[in-house]
């Protein structure tokens, strides 16, 4: 039975159309984003990229480590296109995030950058890459030790936020 208005016309109802949920951003930030921030960013697009927006940004921008980009790309993600980003700079441009996670190691946290805002703050410590020692491919080891890290914490970040 259709409702009519007193008047007799029929009732139009205008249903707005909803969009999905704007996703979460979120900024993974550590010393030089070189490596660490860099997979983390990846692994978050990558995996959970429906629910959040994944950036990262560095203390100290250095350049884009080998060793991650090799890493990453035997799992077929490409982060050899990327570049080095400053805190200051994703500061300037004023972004809101969810979410700030640094990912700096524990003996580097005390220089690991602190970001302001009201997003949540949230450190998963992993080893630093540039540190790491030996022939490349004992290097590439322990690299792949690290993504494989950092792919399961942001793995479980996704389930639990």
């Amino acid at each position: 039975m259709k409702r009519a208005e007193p008047d007799g016309a029929p009732v139009i109802r205008i249903v707005r159309k909803v969009s999905a949920m704007e996703k979460m951003k979120v900024l993974f930030v550590c010393i030089h984003n070189s490596a660490r921030s860099q997979m983390a960013e990846a692994w978050m697009n990558h995996l959970c990229g429906d629910r959040f927006e994944a950036q990262s940004a560095g203390l100290e921008p250095g350049m884009l480590n080998p060793l991650a980009v090799t890493v990453m790309k035997e799992v077929g993600i490409d982060i050899s296109h990327k570049s080095t980003r400053s805190v200051f700079d994703v500061l300037k441009a004023d972004t809101l995030f969810s979410y700030v996670i640094t990912v700096c190691d524990e003996s580097a946290a005390e220089a690991c950058p602190i970001f302001p805002g009201s997003a949540k703050h949230v450190h998963l410590g992993f080893t630093d890459p540039s540190r790491v020692e030996g022939t490349e491919e004992e290097k590439l080891a322990r690299v792949r030790v690290i993504r494989d890290s950092i792919r399961k914490a942001v793995e479980n970040f996704c389930l639990q936020a």
